[in-house]
Order: C-alpha cells, then structure tokens, then sequence
C-alpha cells in the first residue's frame, strides 16, 4: 500500500507499521475477520460516541483501543487521554459495552500507553505496541503486575544490613507508586548486588514478576553478579536463588524466555536488539568515551525481545550505562529501571528522575563499620612536578607503544617535557623507580605490625621485615603497566608470581589471574589500567597506589571504592600471614597529585591524623566540637570498633549506658549533616518548608545535636578504650639505637617474681569488699558453694581491666617458682585465677591446681562417707559423681539445671540422677558444692 500523503494519514501508515512488525494483523471494517490472526487491529470501528481509529482484538475478544493523532500532536499528546477515555466506555456497535483494558495514543513517532486495570492507571510512553500474546497473557493473570506489587509482604531484616533494609523498603514503596525509574546510591563494599538480589527475589516470589534483567557493562561484573545470585540465600528458604529460579548470563545472540533472571552486557543486549554478533572478548571493556561520542546506532524493533519482555531492569554501575549510545538500548523496554551506583553524577540523577531510593555515602558505611576508612600517603618527586629537558644531539631511546619495538636516534633538537607526559610520550624509567623504591621504603611506616618471624623470608617481605599487603596499582596505559612491573620486581627482589598485571589486554586469563590476587597469597601486587578499577570485588586489599591521574570524581571514587571493602580477621589471614586482626583501613598512596584538588575530596574521615584518639575524646569530653574533630573522631571510633571482641563491645555498652562505638561514631558524623541541619532548624524555630534557616539558627541546632552526638564520650570510655588500646598494640621504636649492659647468669630474677606476687596480692586484698568471690574466699567462706564460674569470670575481668601486667599466667608462673611446684600451669585462665585466689587468701598453704584440689576433696568426701554410718553409694551413683566431680573441675559449681546439658543430658540428665539418689537429689549437689570448693 503507497504511503498516503497528509499528516494524519502518514502517521497511520507508520503505526500500521509499527503493529505488523508487533505481530497484529490490521485490517479494515469491510476486511473484518477476527478469526485470520490472534491480534488483529481493526481501523474506524464505529461506537456510540463514533468511530474509534483502532480497535484491538485478541482471540476475537475486543481488548484495547489505539487513538491516532498526526505526528505534530505530539507535544500534546497527553490531551489526548480524554478522548482514549471516552472511546474506552463507548459501546462499540454490534457488541455494546466490553472491557476495553489496553489504551495506546499513537502519532508514530510516539506511543503512550494506559493499562486501566492498573491501580491509579498512568499512561506511560513504550517503544511501540505490546504484542497480542503478551495482551493475552496480561488478561489472563488475576490482576497487573503493578496491582500485584502492592500487596508485597513485609519486608523482614533478618540478615539485612540498616542501608540495604531501608533501600529494599524504599524501593518497594516507590514501585508501588507506579515510579518508573529509582535510583540506589550505596558505597562501594556497602552490598548493592546483594541489595538487589533480595529485591528481585521478592518480586519474582511475591510480585510474580515474570523476567528481570541484571545489566552490566563488562564480562567480569556479569561473572561477578552470576556468582552472587548462585550463592544467594533467601530469609525464608532454606535452597539457594538458583534452586528456585532460573538464572541465566547471555553469551549469545539467543535470549532464553523460560529463564527468570536474565544477566546481560549491555554492549551484548544492544547487539541482539540489533541482530548483529558479538564475540565475547568485546564485552571484556567497559564502554569508554571512545564508544560514547560515537552516533548512535538507532535500535529497532525486535520481535524476539520485544520491549515488555522484562518486568524490572536492575542496571549495575548506573552511573556509566545509561548515556548516549546505550541509553536507547534501556529505553526500549517498557520495564521498571533501578540504578545501582556508589558514585551517581547530576546526570544520573536526572536520568532516574531525581527518585533516590537510598542514599548511603562512603563516610556513613565507615562509622557503620561497613567499609574501612583509609589514610593518605604521598609520594612526590621532582620529575612528576617539573619534568625535565634532554638536551640536543643526546641519543636517545624511542620505543613502540604496542610492541615495544626498539629503535635509537639522536635529538635535533632540545626536548622539555612536563610531568603530565611521563609515561605518556615520554617514559622515565627512573621516576617509575623512584616512586616504587620509596614505596617500598615507607612499608614499614605504612604497616608497622606487619612484621614477619624470623625465617618467613622470600618474596612478599621488604628490606625492613615488612610483609607487603595486598596492593593495587593504577597505571596510565598497558606499556606503562609493563614498565611498572618490570621495576617493582625488581625494587621488591621478587618473581614473577609476585607482580602481576590484570587488565583486559594479557594472554593469561584475566578472571583467573584476578581470583588468584583476591584469594591467594600470591600476586601480592596488581597493576592495572581499567580492570580493576570499578565495580571489582578484591576485599583483601590494603593499598592503592595511584600512578595515574584522574580528573573524574566519579570515576576516582570508584578507584579508592577498591580498597574500602571490610574484611574479618580470618579473611585477612588467608592472604597475609602477619596478620593479627581484621582489616581496619587502607592506605591510598598518591604519586601523582590525586587527591590534591578539592573536587577530589576521596571520603576519609580523619582529619587530625596527628592527634591520638585519647586526645580527641578528651577534648570532645571538655567540650570541644568542631567538625574536623567529630569527623576524625567518628573514624577512629569506627575504625577501633573492628579491633573489640564481644566482651569487649560489651564492655562499652555498659559504661555508655547503651550505644555502641559504632553508633556512637553515626551520630557524630550525622551532627554536620547539612540537610539534617536545615530540617531540625526549621522545626526548632517553626519555619516554612520554604524558609531557609539563618546562620544563627543552624548554629544553635548544631550546638544542641553536638551535645547529645558527644554525652556517651566521657572519661571512663576514654580510659577503658585506651587500656584495651595498651593492650592490643605495640610501639615500634626505630629511633633509639641498643646496646648490651648484662649477659651473665640469672641473679634478680626472684626478685622480679616477689614484685609480681605483691602486686597481684595488694590488689586481691583492695578488692575483697566489691568483688564477690575475693568477699567469699576472704570473709565469707561458708559461702564457698556459691562460688560460680561466672563469679570467677567476672574476677578475672576486672583485674584484666584494672592490672593488664597481672595477667593469670604470669602470676601463676611467679607463684609457682617460689613455692617451687612442679605441677604444670593449667591452660584456663579461670582456673588458675581460682588456684590463685586460694593460696593468696589462705585457703591452700602452696599454689595447687584446682583440679588437683577438687580430686583430693572428693576422695575424702567419699572416704569418710563411706567410713560413717551414712549409706554407701554403688557403682552406678559413684560414676554419676564422677562425672559431677569433673564438671566442678571445670565449671566450678553445680546447679540442677547443669543436669540438663552435656554430659549429662547423654545420660538421661536430671531424670536418671532422681532415680539414681531420689530425694537426697539435692542434698547430694549441695555437699558436693560445698566439700569440693573446701
């Protein structure tokens, strides 16, 4: 059929075009045959209000309605909704009134479509027409998927962090609203990935979301996404993601339709939408500003992956897919879109319609103890400053970027240089070296706990003993990468497994190399270009040294995003044997200027790294508040929060009268927030939403949240948080030089061991009225069968807490040379603090292991039982007390209830022993009690 040639008309052969290609058959009313295709459009339908320009038919049941309007309409397209509304109630002649569901306007240009089953049906701009199956399928569900989204469950935060809760909820609310776009801001190592698999399950199992798409824009993320989704555990299922839903990665032209989860390159969706072919290997790099300023390729429709083939699309590091060439790709699809991004630009945010789901910045994951906060080492040299110049007729070498190839000329001419060009159109090796070398050098600086033994030589240890921590760093180009790694091993007297490069562009397999480096305790350096750059997971890191320059913020961000990732000390001590804990931060080595300008502020919270955390909590304490002090000081607190043991956490909860160090740290960082600031303002002096707060307001809101952020900041934190500090770390004195004064026999060593036995008995006796077991043993000992394991605990704590250098060991060791024991230290400390307390207090006349004293007791217990006129007990009684003497060897005490766990239970506990003894059950645990702790 020609094209015909006023507007209106031209229009209705594009959207004739447009439904044939979408799989309808668009018939005339004179051509009517409902029966000739399961979708068949049919034009002028005549109704009570006249003839409408579509009317839809699937299976021969009317469906929906098409409003045509000429391509100059377009600006006013929405108008047109009354008159699609009009049509959509019409009674249709020959029929009367049906329920015409579906509602397009069209010019040909663009379609608007409203499903009116929808709850508060919105009409929104699609590609083109839905097919007539997917109209079908739609019909025959209980209700749309929009309307099915609001009756999603009650988000639980069972094994949810806080920021992945509230962005799971949020985002929740903001698809039941009907929002087409949100946006998920989370820090890097803050679990996007695992943020968004919760929330894909719960629309697949609960919103029975039929096909969501995880976008990407390298392989590696893709493998990366693969993997999580495979290991993934549902809150209410016991199997994993991929035992109840199909995930697939597409790795070809072919896009399986039985699958649930889709995970897909974004360079490979546009491939297919375009019927081209893609080999894997172009999916390796992400898309850069070459791909980005290239004229993009218009996507066409496509009827194997028509544009509601997704539900939801979840576009992973948001911030680079959705621009030029590849936001036409994502705007094809008539689908939900969520971004994940740790880094979102004004573009993205506009792009997600300014609807953030979450925002949870780099600095509130570190006082979360999410993330690790870093600390900035700079290395500068006088050619990354000023460059240099050669001088004329110098020979000199000249090499191919790409194959290195070699050649030497001599300079007609002088040649100057800048700094910028290093590595670039010029290459010093010796800047390379020098940055490297002193790198190298400050290690020990850097890391000074990382000290091996003697004898755990070879490569991974510098000159000053220091095992080099996992580290990452960044070079210009591939050439310049080679040219790093060259001097690394060379500087570190190192081979080749110790430095390698990981980037898209080696013969080796690059994933496997990146597992190696993640996983094994060699690479122990990494260069590269733009692999690792962004969106790779590689916890173990602990350093980036920056040998290039970025001007991005967003970009550099997601570089310092590498080494923020926390880590357990377990983890830590699978790639670094001198590792004594988890990982507490990381160090960002600068070689080239990074971080000097401001709008490349990199997130980290300390401010005063000069000034010791007791200083800072001092300070706060009297009343000191200014930004840089909270700041720094929520880092610290976060930071030694990692370092507590559960005790410990306990510990500081009690002297606070509740929060944690790490919510003590939020509340600090949250005192400067801006936005909190202004609203608590506004409230504080009744202001309009409108009215912008004076200075003077602000400043008296500040003042009021900065008292309450520092109430649990007093003297008796600082003092308990130092001792463990005390406890924990080491000085490392490199300054004052030793010399030998005595290499001779022993003479003063008693001497040492008296002072010890003093000191731990003038505290013993300071305490014997507050402490209850020392009030017990000194005052009290008819109470002795009370005398409890966690009585000694509690002991053992507070001389821990008061007296670290009186630790049980060496106490007991002090003890037993003057009284010349020979009985061997027990491994609890409980028990020697027991052992001790007694010979201390009079109770044994020569140190003896509690273990020794209770068998003695109950030998004579029983002997003199036995030898009275009191019944003796049989064989099956005398095993049951056995095993209650060992119990009291190790627990110290004995309660009914102990009858009820190991080893008892296995012997049919309390019960068996009611048999066994009958009512003389409970006198029997208390003559035990109280003849074993005689």
């Amino acid at each position: 059929m020609g094209n015909n040639q006023n507007p209106e008309q031209r229009a209705r052969d594009r959207i004739d075009d447009q439904l044939r290609s979408s799989g309808w058959l668009v018939q005339s009313l004179a051509e009517l045959n409902p029966s000739a295709a399961r979708g068949v459009a049919v034009r002028e339908y005549p109704t009570d209000t006249g003839p409408m320009d579509y009317l839809l038919l699937v299976d021969g049941v009317p469906v929906g309605l098409i409003e045509a309007k000429r391509e100059e309409e377009g600006h006013r397209i929405s108008k047109v909704e009354e008159q699609s509304a009009r049509y959509a109630e019409a009674e249709l002649k020959h029929i009367g009134k049906v329920d015409l569901r579906f509602v397009y306007e069209a010019t040909g240009e663009i379609t608007r479509f409203t499903d009116r089953h929808d709850p508060a049906p919105r009409a929104r701009e699609v590609f083109q027409f839905h097919r007539p199956e997917t109209l079908a399928e739609w019909r025959s569900q209980t209700a749309p998927f929009r309307a099915r989204l609001q009756a999603l469950p009650v988000l639980q935060p069972d094994g949810l962090r806080d920021c992945q809760f509230r962005a799971i909820g949020n985002l929740e609310t903001s698809l039941k609203e009907n929002r087409l776009r949100a946006l998920i801001q989370m820090a890097t190592g803050a679990g996007k990935t695992f943020t968004a698999i919760t929330s894909i399950y719960r629309l697949l199992k609960h919103a029975g979301a039929k096909r969501v798409l995880f976008l990407v824009d390298t392989r590696n993320l893709g493998v990366q996404a693969e993997n999580e989704f495979h290991q993934y555990l549902p809150q209410d299922d016991n199997r994993k993601f991929s035992e109840l839903y199909t995930v697939q990665r597409l790795r070809s032209p072919h896009v399986p339709r039985d699958g649930q989860v889709c995970i897909s390159t974004i360079q490979r969706l546009y491939s297919i939408l375009k019927g081209e072919p893609l080999p894997e290997e172009a999916e390796d790099e992400p898309a850069g500003l070459d791909a980005l300023r290239k004229e993009p390729l218009p996507v066409v429709y496509n009827a194997k992956v028509p544009p509601e083939f997704f539900d939801v699309i979840v576009i992973d590091e948001c911030h680079r897919s959705i621009y030029n060439l590849w936001r036409q790709v994502i705007e094809y699809f008539d689908s939900f879109l969520v971004g994940l991004t740790a880094t979102p630009d004004n573009r993205t945010y506009g792009f997600f319609h300014q609807n953030v789901v979450s925002e949870y910045p780099l600095e509130q994951s570190v006082v979360d103890g999410v993330n690790v906060d870093h600390f900035i080492w700079r290395i500068d040299t006088r050619l990354t400053r000023e460059g240099a110049k050669i001088e004329a007729e110098e020979t000199v070498e000249h090499r191919d970027r790409l194959t290195r190839e070699q050649r030497w000329s001599q300079l007609d001419e002088d040649l100057e240089y800048a700094g910028s060009q290093l590595d670039r159109s010029v290459v010093n090796p010796n800047q390379i070296r020098t940055v490297i070398r002193a790198f190298r050098d400050a290690l020990p600086r850097m890391f000074p706990q990382r000290r091996l033994s003697e004898g755990e030589g070879g490569p991974g240890i510098n000159a000053g003993g220091i095992e080099v921590p996992k580290t990452l760093i960044f070079a210009k180009t591939d050439s310049h990468a080679d040219d790093i790694i060259s001097i690394v091993r060379e500087e570190f007297a190192a081979g080749n497994d110790f430095c390698k490069k990981i980037t898209y562009r080696i013969d080796e397999d690059p994933q496997g190399l990146l597992n190696s480096f993640r996983n094994d305790y060699h690479p122990r350096i990494a260069v590269t270009v733009d692999m690792i750059a962004t969106g790779t997971d590689v916890k173990p890191l602990e350093c980036l040294l920056f040998m290039r320059d970025v001007k991005s913020r967003n970009y550099y961000m997601q570089m310092v995003g590498r080494g923020t990732r926390s880590l357990d000390a377990d983890g830590l001590r699978q790639v670094n044997r001198s590792a004594s804990g988890p990982k507490e931060h990381f160090v960002l080595v600068d070689a080239v200027g990074v971080s000097e300008s401001k709008k490349m502020e990199t997130g980290t919270l300390e401010r005063k790294p000069s000034v010791p955390m007791k200083a800072l909590m001092q300070g706060v304490t009297m009343g000191v508040r200014d930004p840089d002090t909270l700041t720094s000081l929520a880092g610290r607190l976060a930071r030694f929060s990692k370092r507590l043991d559960d005790e410990q956490h306990q510990n500081v909860r009690r002297i606070t009268g509740g929060p944690d160090l790490n919510t003590i740290a939020a509340e600090l960082l949250a005192t400067d927030d801006p936005d909190a600031l202004r609203r608590a303002a506004r409230e504080a002096h009744q202001l309009p939403e409108s009215a912008e707060p004076s200075p003077a307001q602000i400043e008296t809101v500040r003042e009021q949240r900065a008292k309450a952020a520092t109430a649990a900041i007093t003297g008796p934190l600082t003092t308990y948080l130092e001792e463990v500090r005390q406890r924990q770390e080491q000085l490392v004195d490199e300054i004052n030089p030793d010399e030998v004064t005595t290499s001779d026999w022993e003479t003063d060593a008693d001497t040492h061991r008296e002072n010890l036995r003093q000191a731990f008995r003038e505290w013993l006796e300071a305490h014997r009225d507050d402490i209850d077991a020392l009030t017990i043993y000194y005052h009290q000992p008819h109470r002795r069968r009370e005398i409890t394991a966690r009585a000694i605990r509690e002991l053992r704590d507070a001389l821990k807490r008061e007296k670290p250098q009186l630790a049980p060991a060496r106490v007991w060791d002090a003890y037993a040379r003057l009284d010349q024991v020979p009985a061997r230290r027990p491994e609890s400390e409980l028990a020697q603090i027991i052992a001790l307390v007694r010979r201390v207090s009079g109770w044994d006349d020569k140190l003896t292991p509690y273990a020794d004293t209770v068998r003695a007791n109950f030998k004579r217990w029983v002997f003199g039982r036995h030898s009275g006129n009191q019944p003796k007990f049989n064989e099956a009684q005398m095993a049951w007390l056995e095993k209650i003497r060992d119990h009291i060897t190790a627990s110290f005490h004995i309660g009914v209830e102990d009858l009820d766990y190991a080893p008892f239970d296995a012997e049919g506990g309390r019960g068996r022993m009611w048999q066994l003894f009958g009512e003389d059950m409970e006198s029997v645990l208390d003559q035990i009690n109280d003849e074993m702790a005689a």
